[in-house]
């Protein structure tokens, strides 16, 4: 079993906590036992210093896998106050501040999905759709808004359902489902453009709302802060919260625990189509105007920032808090290179770059060289503790 740990150094996972079967616990275990003697070994003591060791451990690993991206990020700001200082002016943060929120908030959706082992590719299509339909049904009148928020909303937590059906119910590849519902969708949102939106802007209501700046910073910024503790707070403080986690760690594990596996699975592509048309609603308040590549942007940033930011591909393991730091950091360092004048082919190439160091340099590697570190240390401490038992 997995051990589940999501924003915090301590893990509180009722399921899964190190000291109840992980294998965050078996090595300090051993390490403990073997560089102890028969002779004057006390049974309590050796509890409490097991159950500590464990703890350090498993914290040890979780940070680990999250730690990068924010250490990306603070060498993104320290090359940008050397190189590009305006990158760091009020005018750059205007833009990055706002925009990066949007993406953080799409990534939020594609974290709950990436939690249950599985990916999203219909966000561009989802956002696509959200912002055509909210100028459309609001016909860009301010008296309008509240209905075309909701008909947003509901449409993406739709669109999701039908996803969370296909791949927990149905039980078909996520990447090819969504990849097709997206395709679908951005096919209709075309059609409904053509037919509903031309000629018409986000209401003025939402557009002036996205630039006020509550305390000099945008609105649309504290916003995304707003539903970023949210989620983290839910994933790591409730019990459905906390079961979610459990739920993308073991699947089978949970399912033998009597937990609804597939539930969970279409309740994270649901979750992930509702943040999805939050996503487009600021986008479009930014925006103001909705044109035919709305949302385009989005097919798969949200996932390298999912990946950026340390989460399990194979489930269970993320954090809200580090996938803000990498939608921070990527939107940061596309607003860095094109401060420096770089062509469009050039800003590909550097941002693809960058994508893959933090691949080899992502949670998953670093938490990997972690435990087999932490092996190599069991063996050693078995290896002294054998000898030393041999020659007293």
């Amino acid at each position: 079993m997995r051990s589940v740990t999501v924003d915090t150094l301590r893990s509180r996972c009722a399921e899964w906590t190190p000291g109840r079967g992980s294998l965050f616990t078996v090595l300090p275990l051993r390490i403990v036992r073997s560089v102890s003697s028969p002779g004057d070994r006390d049974p309590v003591a050796d509890a409490a210093t097991m159950g500590r060791s464990a703890q350090v451990v498993a914290s040890a690993l979780v940070a680990a896998r999250f730690l990068p991206i924010w250490i990306a990020t603070a060498a993104l700001l320290v090359i940008a106050a050397l190189f590009a200082p305006s990158t760091l002016e009020n005018t750059s943060w205007s833009y990055i501040l706002p925009y990066m929120t949007i993406l953080a908030i799409a990534a939020l959706g594609q974290m709950l999905v990436v939690m249950q082992a599985g990916i999203d590719l219909s966000t561009a299509g989802v956002i696509s759709i959200c912002g055509n339909v909210l100028v459309g049904v609001s016909v860009g009148s301010n008296h309008g808004l509240m209905v075309g928020i909701l008909v947003c909303v509901g449409l993406g937590a739709l669109i999701g359902l039908a996803n969370g059906i296909l791949v927990g119910i149905v039980r078909l590849n996520p990447l090819i489902v969504t990849l097709a519902v997206g395709l679908i969708v951005l096919a209709w949102s075309s059609k409904y453009a053509r037919e509903h939106t031309i000629s018409l802007q986000v209401p003025g209501s939402l557009s002036s709302w996205a630039a006020q700046k509550p305390l000099g910073i945008s609105a649309v910024f504290w916003t995304g802060v707003a539903i970023t503790i949210v989620v983290a707070l839910a994933l790591r403080y409730t019990a459905p919260g906390r079961r979610f986690q459990a739920v993308g760690a073991n699947p089978r594990a949970a399912w033998m625990a009597g937990l609804r596996v597939r539930t969970h699975v279409v309740f994270a592509y649901t979750a992930a189509g509702v943040l999805y048309a939050v996503a487009s609603i600021l986008l479009a308040g930014v925006r103001i105007s909705i044109d035919p590549a709305f949302g385009a942007s989005y097919l798969l940033a949200p996932i390298a920032a999912v990946v950026l930011a340390g989460a399990a591909l194979s489930g269970g393991l993320a954090s809200a808090t580090s996938t803000w730091m990498a939608a921070l950091a990527l939107t940061f360092l596309t607003e860095m290179l094109l401060i420096f004048g770089l062509s469009a082919a050039l800003q590909f190439i550097v941002f693809g770059a960058a994508i893959i160091v933090g691949m080899l340099v992502s949670g998953d590697r670093v938490a990997s060289l972690l435990g087999r570190l932490l092996r190599r240390i069991e063996s050693s401490a078995s290896t002294y503790a054998e000898v030393k038992e041999n020659t007293s």
